[in-house]
């Protein structure tokens, strides 16, 4: 049996900086190498905050 390549998308964890909520999202590995930071809703200070991608 063949070994399966890796695929270029993986599956991350974002984490809130004002409080300790999560979120799952995919990334593309070869479009995006460094980490990630986005601005989503929080849901525990109930308004948008950045987020940043974390092991």
């Amino acid at each position: 049996m063949a070994k399966k390549k890796k695929g270029a998308r993986i599956l991350v964890k974002m984490k809130s900086t004002e409080s300790g909520h999560i979120y799952y999202t995919q990334k593309n590995r070869r479009n995006d190498p460094g980490r990630l930071e986005l601005r989503r809703y929080d849901p525990f200070v109930r308004r948008h905050v950045k987020y940043r991608e974390s092991k």
